[in-house]
């Protein structure tokens, strides 16, 4: 299963330069935020496949204006195919903005989840805008992670937490991902395809 996952940046690759024959066989489309509402309805049409996103901090238009053909996954737990996904939306408090979270704030919503958790499983993939506290964040208070990220994680163990929101060139396609536990943490900044059964990832230079 070939998934493709885009935050923070349109990607020319992906827009206006596409080239369907690069992206061959995508069965799945993850936005992590921070993106254009009509850049995500573009990738619905172009993949013919499901998208799923959850909103960045930057992402204000899409209470007017949300992309058409796509699901909010914001704090729900859904099943696609035998996968079951969780969307985490948003960045740490830094301004009182929209889509801003203390951290007792997202503490209390993943509290608020456990019981799907349990009748349903826990989430294969957790998609979110920001990362876990530590595992490649930033130190200023937009782009702390959050701890209880790290807290699902070591709990839950998800094959695949992926997300957005640090925004970082990568001269290696390994280099986006992290190990925390038995789960794969990766930071999709721009665009990454992922191969959900071998791991493997592909990204600018390498698709």
């Amino acid at each position: 299963m070939k998934i493709l996952a885009v935050s923070d940046i349109v990607e020319p690759m992906l827009y206006k330069a596409f080239d369907a024959r690069r992206f061959a066989g995508i069965d799945l489309v993850l936005a992590c935020g921070d993106l254009p509402p009509e850049y995500l309805r573009f990738l619905v049409g172009a993949f013919s496949a499901p998208l799923y996103y959850v909103r960045g901090n930057h992402d204000l238009r899409y209470d007017t204006s949300p992309p058409a053909g796509g699901i909010d996954l914001h704090g729900r737990l859904v099943r696609w195919n035998a996968l079951r996904l969780l969307g985490l939306e948003g960045s740490r408090w830094y301004n009182g903005g929209p889509y801003q979270y203390r951290e007792a704030q997202m503490r209390g919503l993943i509290r608020r989840l456990k019981p799907h958790f349990w009748l349903r499983g826990a989430p294969d993939i957790v998609v979110a805008h920001a990362p876990p506290r530590h595992v490649g964040d930033a130190e200023d208070s937009c782009h702390r992670g959050f701890e209880v990220f790290g807290e699902l994680i070591a709990k839950y163990r998800p094959r695949y937490f992926i997300h957005g929101h640090i925004h970082r060139h990568f001269q290696r396609d390994v280099d986006r991902m992290t190990e925390v536990h038995a789960t794969r943490v990766i930071n999709a900044y721009g665009f990454v395809v992922l191969d959900y059964e071998t791991g493997q990832l592909a990204g600018r230079e390498t698709v």
